[in-house]
């Protein structure tokens, strides 16, 4: 297993789907009759502050958050922490604190799902 995600998303409906394999034809990932593009997280020109994840490690746990708006039309969906051998992931609703706790693995990688602004991820030391 890779430890980056490989996220695509419709520009037509704004599906977002998790690729485990990527397609490596001509025909690419399709929805809504077009080639669905891939999310490159951290590409998005908005507020780095209010979307990369933030940790700290207390008691062999990671604690995540994001300092973002959890309004109705414009939230973080889901938070995970992603190793060599293991996805964890959190979601959330509007209205909901985006901080979640996964168990402290030294080199995964947190992302974040922002509705409007994509995916964003940050490295854990």
């Amino acid at each position: 297993m890779n430890k980056e995600l490989i996220i695509k998303k419709c520009a037509k409906c704004g599906a977002t789907i998790r690729v485990l394999k990527d397609c490596k034809c001509a025909c690419g990932i399709r929805c809504c009759e077009e080639e669905m593009k891939e999310l490159i997280p951290n590409s998005v020109d908005a507020a780095v502050e209010k979307h990369v994840p933030t940790y700290e490690i207390k008691d062999g746990k990671i604690v995540v958050k994001v300092n973002h708006v959890m309004e109705q039309d414009h939230f973080i969906e889901w938070i995970a922490l992603v190793t060599d051998k293991k996805e964890c992931i959190k979601y959330f609703e509007p209205g909901e604190e985006a901080e979640t706790h996964f168990k402290y693995k030294p080199g995964s990688t947190l992302y974040a799902y922002c509705n409007k602004h994509g995916l964003w991820k940050k490295d854990v030391e």
